[in-house]
């Protein structure tokens, strides 16, 4: 946000100087009738060719113009941080899941309703929109570590080839790849892709994967992103946060 800096400037200075000069009094013989009183001419000059009756008026006009404009910025600053609270408000909220049996855990929206499904480790859906959700996937394997298998962008290969293997995918893209230091330095990897299938429509992907005790763990974060129901910014932070949070922890 740019902050506006306002200062009323003092208005320009003037020199007026105003000579006042008494010509004469001039005496001649008694006239002969009733002599006239004497006049007094005075001649008034102006050395600056300022008016000092045109500055002063512009003096009042100059500060209301002033405090318009600080009005105007005043409502501004209001109104911004009133929107600021309400997309606070609907911000989800989130709460710490821990699987210590599988040894993984990662922030939920504790809104977001956990249900069975088959293949999946576990799964969470937004309560409004079921094709929202949030699903760990954990398997046994050979490899130490992620690094074994290939890199950021070779894993982010292969799961976009998984995609797109599905009959129900239209189109499948990868946005963003990255790699991260996790639990006890542990190698994991993040990805962002984007999915049309038939089966609901437009989707943006969010997804980590990494390897410990001889187990891949994979996370999947899949949110509507189409243009009836756009995925907005705030939403976005919130599910780049979980997203971060994905993590392994000591099994018990």
């Amino acid at each position: 946000m740019a902050l506006c800096w306002i200062s009323i400037a003092p208005s320009n200075h003037y020199h007026n100087s105003i000579i006042i000069q008494n010509l004469s009094l001039t005496h001649s013989s008694p006239p002969p009738h009733k002599p006239k009183p004497p006049q007094i001419t005075t001649s008034v000059s102006t050395l600056s060719s300022s008016n000092p009756i045109t500055e002063s008026s512009r003096f009042p006009v100059v500060v209301s113009k002033r405090l318009v404009n600080l009005a105007i910025v005043g409502d501004v600053l209001s109104r911004f941080l009133f929107f600021s609270k309400a997309l606070a408000s609907q911000l989800l909220e989130l709460q710490q899941y821990t699987d210590p049996k599988e040894g993984f855990t990662l922030l939920i929206p504790s809104s977001w309703i956990k249900v069975e499904k088959a293949g999946a480790t576990v799964l969470f859906e937004d309560s409004e929109k079921k094709s929202n959700n949030i699903g760990v996937v954990v398997n046994p394997t050979r490899i130490s570590s992620l690094g074994e298998y290939g890199t950021p962008q070779f894993v982010a290969d292969k799961l976009i080839q998984a995609e797109r293997r599905k009959e129900s995918t239209k189109e499948a893209e990868v946005i963003a790849f990255s790699e991260r230091s996790g639990h006890r330095d542990l190698q994991v990897y993040e990805f962002e892709y984007k999915v049309d299938s038939t089966r609901g429509g437009l989707k943006r992907v969010f997804s980590a994967a990494f390897v410990a005790s001889k187990k891949l763990y994979l996370l999947n974060i899949a949110h509507s992103d189409g243009l009836d129901d756009p995925l907005d910014m705030e939403r976005r932070m919130t599910l780049e946060q979980i997203l971060h949070s994905f993590d392994a922890v000591s099994a018990t």
